[in-house]
């Protein structure tokens, strides 16, 4: 299961929104607004900022390394960051 890092909940909160470690295998997270389930985010088993950020800060990665890869996600991701679920991730995995 994803631990969500205390960046994301802020993230999320500045947003009036309210996430939970998603259930369904899947996804990471689970987005809800005013109590009401709005869409799961982020797929298991990849990478995001806040966690580059942290390998970055124990060392495990080198400094600018979570830059470069929310560059390539940006990159990836460009036709999905139109989309809901899409800006919804961008804006609480990768900003």
């Amino acid at each position: 299961m994803y631990s969500i890092t205390p960046r994301s909940k802020k993230i999320a909160k500045e947003n009036n929104l309210t996430i939970k470690p998603s259930n369904d295998g899947r996804h990471k997270i689970d987005v809800y607004k005013n109590n009401k389930f709005i869409t799961a985010v982020g797929a298991l088993g990849y990478g995001d900022y806040p966690t580059y950020l942290e390998m970055e800060k124990t060392k495990k990665k080198p400094k600018g390394y979570a830059e470069s890869r929310k560059k390539l996600y940006v990159i990836r991701h460009e036709k999905d960051l139109k989309t809901l679920r899409g800006k919804l991730a961008n804006l609480i995995l990768w900003s």
